[in-house]
């Protein structure tokens, strides 16, 4: 099954201009295009969406839902995608995205990490994963628990245990601005933590922040990835066109 023409156009067309957006905000930010990578969230989107967006060139994909996702995965089966799992992870789900995410950017927690690396591991003797799980460590930038995200005072020991785990490799971090927070103090806020983090862990360059209705404070403020749902697939549920 495949997106409807009228449908595949309609994304080439938010396609484009998200795209128009991202180029114009690194260059206001003096940063090169090439320099913030495009990541489509497709939470709720079909399958035949991705597959739309991965024809136009889009490689890297945001889920949130590790059981739609683990389906969407089966379904392509797409070696030119890259799946990023975004969203608040439980520990007993780690064993339905391990298979086929390329990266878990919402790694918050010492717990988390164990039980991911555990389960990596255990993919990798079974054949399941041919290499270690990437990972973002969340960030809190207010530290409320109930976004998920590890406080700054944690930061630095999660990070440390992620690079000793063998089944994980530390990438960088990702954050989210809260809702209704200044945005430039929010985003003030992340590029900071990523700075701290880098120089700690030279090799986690990736700052993964911003959204469709931020991702030109966050590119101002270092992002290398733009997490955009709603501005390139629009709002609404699961459901095939």
């Amino acid at each position: 099954m495949s997106a409807t023409p009228e449908r595949r156009a309609e994304l080439e067309t938010r396609l484009a201009q998200v795209r128009e957006r991202l180029a114009a905000a690194c260059a206001a930010a003096g940063r090169g295009a090439d320099e913030v990578e495009l990541m489509a969230v497709t939470k709720y989107m079909p399958a035949t969406d991705v597959a739309a967006l991965a024809d136009l060139g889009v490689r890297a994909f945001g889920e949130s839902r590790a059981q739609e996702a683990a389906a969407k995965a089966e379904e392509l089966g797409d070696a030119r995608i890259r799946w990023n799992f975004i969203g608040g992870l439980q520990r007993n789900k780690a064993r339905l995205v391990v298979p086929w995410v390329t990266r878990v950017e919402s790694v918050d927690s010492p717990r988390l990490a164990a039980a991911l690396d555990r389960t990596v591991l255990q993919a990798l003797d079974a054949g399941e994963r041919t290499a270690p799980l990437d990972v973002l460590v969340q960030y809190s930038v207010d530290g409320d628990p109930a976004r998920g995200g590890v406080p700054a005072d944690g930061l630095l020991d999660l990070a440390s245990q992620v690079t000793q785990a063998r089944g994980l490799v530390l990438r960088g971090l990702m954050s989210v601005a809260p809702l209704g927070a200044d945005a430039e103090r929010a985003f003030a806020a992340i590029e900071a933590a990523g700075n701290r983090l880098r120089a700690e862990h030279p090799d986690a360059a990736v700052l993964s922040a911003g959204m469709s209705g931020d991702l030109e404070v966050a590119i101002r403020h270092g992002s290398t990835v733009a997490r955009v749902g709603t501005a390139l697939v629009g709002d609404r549920r699961l459901t095939s066109r």
